[in-house]
C-alpha cells in the first residue's frame, strides 16, 4: 500500500468461505473507516492489534462508511457504535442493519416467490434459517448519514460516492478521481468474480431486481471513470481494473451461452439448470449458485434468446431458435 495515499488496509478473519476481508482506514480531515469486518471475537482482536500498530485507537475513528450490508463487512459496527462513531451508507441498507422485522418478513416472502418460480420451494425454509445464521455476524445500528450517487463526504476531500449495485442492492464504492483510487468493497475482486446475489427490493416494490444486469451496468460505469487501482474487499488490490472488467463481462456472456446450449432441446426449470451448472456444490451453496443461474437467465432474456413459460407456479426456460 502506498503510504502517501493515507489509506491503510486492515485484513480481518471471517468465518465464511470467502476468507479474510479487507477494511480500510483513511487518515484525512476525519479518520474514516470503510467497512468493519464480521462480528466475531477473532476479527475484533485482529482489528485492535492492527489499528494500534498504525498508531490509532478505536476512539479516534470519526466515521464509518459501509460499502454494503453483508455481515463480513458490517458486523464489528456493533463494537464501534458506543464511541459516538457516525455511520454512513446507502438507504437500502438501513433495514438490514436495523434487522427490521417487517423487512425480514418481506425478505422471506420475496425468496419464497423466487424459490417457487425456480422449482426449489422445498429448500426455502432451510435457506431462510441459514440467512438468519449469517445475521448473527451482522450488527444492529442506525445509518446516521444516507448518501447517494455523486455525494461527497464530510472530512474526505476529493472522494465521491459511486453507486455500484449488483453484488448487493445497496453497494457503493468510494472514488478519488485525482489519484484514480477506488475503494470498491466487493464490486471488483482480483481472484474471484463477485456474485450478483438475488436480493429483495425495498418494501413496497414488487419487481425482482435483475442483479446481474445491474452488476454489468455497474462494471461498465468504472470503464467510464479514470480508475487505475481498486482496493478490494477481499484479496489484493486490482491494478488493472479495466482489463479485468472487460474479461469478466466476456465471461458472463460465455456462461449465458453455455446455459442457452443446455436448454435448446427442451425446457428446464431454474433448479435443473443450476444442477447442470454446479453439479457438486449446488446444494451446499444454493444461494450463490441460484443467483448465478438466475442472473444469466436474465441476461439471456434481455437479449431475447429464451422463452419463459409457467406451469403450476414454476418457470421453465427454453432457448429460442436462431433465425
Amino acid at each position: 500500500m502506498d503510504n502517501t495515499t493515507d489509506i491503510h488496509c486492515i485484513t480481518l478473519p471471517t468465518p465464511f468461505t470467502v476468507g479474510d476481508v479487507n477494511v480500510y482506514l483513511i487518515n484525512d480531515e476525519k479518520l474514516t473507516l470503510v467497512d468493519t469486518g464480521p462480528k466475531t471475537k477473532e476479527a475484533w482482536e485482529a482489528f485492535l492489534t492492527q489499528i494500534n500498530k498504525l498508531g490509532f485507537n478505536v476512539t479516534d475513528i470519526d466515521q464509518v462508511i459501509l460499502t454494503h450490508h453483508h455481515p463480513d463487512h458490517v458486523g464489528l459496527a456493533d463494537y464501534l457504535k458506543g464511541n459516538g462513531t457516525r455511520f454512513i451508507g446507502l438507504a437500502y441498507n438501513q433495514p438490514w442493519l436495523q434487522k427490521d422485522p417487517a423487512f425480514l418478513e418481506h425478505h422471506d416472502a420475496f425468496y419464497l416467490r423466487v424459490y417457487r418460480e425456480m422449482g426449489i420451494e422445498k429448500f426455502h425454509e432451510k435457506a431462510m434459517q441459514r440467512i438468519r445464521g449469517y445475521l448473527d455476524y451482522s450488527c444492529s445500528i442506525n445509518i446516521h448519514t444516507i448518501v447517494k450517487e455523486g455525494d461527497r463526504i464530510d472530512g474526505l476531500p476529493g472522494w465521491i460516492v459511486i453507486e455500484t449495485p449488483g453484488h448487493a442492492q445497496g453497494h457503493l464504492s468510494l472514488f478519488k478521481e485525482e489519484d484514480g483510487f477506488m475503494i470498491g468493497g466487493d464490486h471488483l475482486i482480483q481472484h474471484i468474480s463477485s456474485n450478483a446475489l438475488i436480493e429483495p427490493p425495498p418494501i413496497g416494490v414488487q419487481e425482482r431486481p435483475k442483479t446481474l444486469l445491474q452488476y454489468r451496468d455497474s462494471l461498465r460505469k468504472l470503464l467510464d471513470l479514470n480508475v487505475n487501482m481498486v482496493y478490494a474487499g477481499h484479496g489484493k488490490p486490482v491494478a488493472n481494473p479495466k482489463d479485468l472488467i472487460r474479461k469478466r463481462l466476456v465471461k458472463q456472456e460465455e456462461r449465458a451461452g453455455d446455459i442457452r446450449d443446455m436448454i435448446i432441446d427442451q425446457p428446464k426449470t431454474g433448479f435443473e439448470i443450476c444442477q447442470n451448472l454446479f453439479p457438486t456444490i449446488f446444494l451446499k451453496e444454493l444461494g450463490l449458485t441460484m443467483s448465478e443461474t438466475l442472473g444469466h437467465l436474465d441476461l439471456l432474456s434481455r437479449n431475447d434468446q429464451i422463452r419463459v413459460t409457467e406451469q403450476d407456479g414454476v418457470l421453465y426456460f427454453q432457448a429460442k431458435e436462431v433465425m
